[in-house]
């Protein structure tokens, strides 16, 4: 087996994964346990799954169950020994008619919560602990949604608008991070097969007739959270099969 580049390795890193119970988070643990890193895992769902998956890697492994709209939990992650980086994977996206969904006031200040304050609160808070243990790289997922308004794929306004939150977030978090050594970028992705998603329809619409599986948008994030991107901040990768190119 070929050893892993020097700026890949993550031997040594210790790297916290939101939204690692399944789909784009779970994918992303895997991934920066092959290239070695330390990892501490969240989610509101159970890890053990994940947990037992890394550990027949051969990588280090921690996991917290816990809601990140909880401050008091929240702060528990950063309470233990330094992170050299955070892969925010956690977020939601409801299926529902937005027009039809009698609960549609309550689920619009949900969705802006947990896709735009939690990655707001929870980045200024990784980068000020990064950046007093020497820096660190932070990856926030957002969505061609953000970028096209929803409209390509005929998205639900208000994940769509929380997605182009999170991309405004990327840059501004980006300037208050890059000057302390802590860089601060995202992938968007399109369609992925996560349990978000179970029942999409929509492959057959896109370029490559199909749509994203967890692993190919894990790899970027890894990278991202690797030395290999130590002269990236404010970027967001299009990870979407060519659904949006622009």
């Amino acid at each position: 087996m070929s050893p892993i580049p020097s700026p890949l390795n993550m031997q040594g890193k210790r790297v916290l994964v939101t939204g690692a119970a399944s789909g784009i988070g779970r994918a992303t643990a895997l991934a920066l346990a092959q290239l070695g890193a330390e990892l501490l895992l969240t989610d509101r769902a159970t890890l053990d799954a994940t947990i037992a998956e890394v550990h027949a890697l051969g990588a280090s492994c921690t996991g917290s169950v816990g809601d990140l709209t909880d401050d008091a939990f929240r702060e528990t992650l950063f309470t233990g020994p330094a992170l050299n980086a955070m892969a925010h994977c956690a977020g939601v996206v409801a299926g529902r008619d937005w027009r039809t969904d009698k609960d549609w006031k309550e689920r619009f200040h949900r969705t802006m919560d947990i896709n735009v304050r939690i990655p707001l609160e929870i980045t200024i808070r990784a980068i000020d602990h990064m950046a007093a243990n020497g820096g660190g790289y932070i990856v926030l997922v957002g969505s061609v949604a953000g970028k096209t308004g929803g409209t390509s794929l005929n998205t639900p306004p208000d994940y769509s608008a929380s997605k182009g939150a999170v991309h405004a977030l990327v840059k501004w978090t980006s300037r208050h991070g890059v000057t302390q050594g802590v860089m601060v970028n995202a992938v968007a992705p399109g369609p992925v097969e996560t349990p978000m998603t179970r029942g999409s329809n929509l492959g057959p619409s896109l370029p490559l007739r199909r749509i994203g599986r967890p692993e190919e948008l894990a790899w970027p994030i890894a990278f991202l959270c690797s030395p290999a991107a130590s002269y990236m901040s404010g970027a967001i990768l299009d990870v979407n099969g060519g659904a949006f190119v622009g």
